[in-house]
């Protein structure tokens, strides 16, 4: 994985810091058979009370497709904002009312739009206390985590993608 999507160069991430590393992530997410092999793995880190999967927009999308189709559980598709047609529904899929979702992303490195996207999930009524990502760039421990009551589990961190 680490040689299908490890870059060189200036990067501005999402959390607005700048970086000479970047792992893109969709550089694995659009191979089948890595993709595969990450819902494989990561599916042993599920909490076995998960009703269901929440993939983040836009990365963590297909990780819980993928992960749907390797467990059998429904997965929600969680947006950003929420679009002004249709449903107009930040969460699309099943009801997630009452239900333990765990949040899948790609790649975490501060956790933004983690704590974002579960703050309005909780609001919707959802149960969620876990998120598994891909690659882990930052700290699982950052105290904001554990303020809203989340653990956090990777596939790799990105020291462990660097010595791989």
């Amino acid at each position: 994985m680490f040689s299908a999507c490890y870059l060189k160069g200036t990067f501005k991430l999402r959390s607005g810091q700048i970086s000479n590393e970047y792992f893109d992530k969709y550089r694995f997410e659009s191979q089948p058979e890595l993709l595969r092999s990450v819902a494989f793995h990561l599916k042993s880190q599920l909490p076995s009370d998960t009703q269901a999967l929440a993939g983040l927009e836009m990365g963590g999308i297909p990780i819980a497709t993928a992960l749907s189709l390797e467990t059998g559980l429904p997965v929600v598709f969680v947006r950003k904002t929420p679009k002004e047609y249709g449903t107009c529904l930040f969460a699309e899929g099943i009801d997630i009312q009452n239900k333990k979702l765990c949040v899948i992303e790609d790649v975490i490195t501060t956790g933004g739009q983690v704590l974002i996207s579960t703050e309005d999930l909780r609001k919707s009524g959802a149960i969620i206390d876990t998120v598994l990502c891909a690659i882990l760039r930052g700290d699982k421990n950052n105290p904001q985590f554990k303020n809203a009551n989340l653990t956090i589990k990777s596939l790799f961190s990105a020291d462990e993608l660097k010595q791989a």
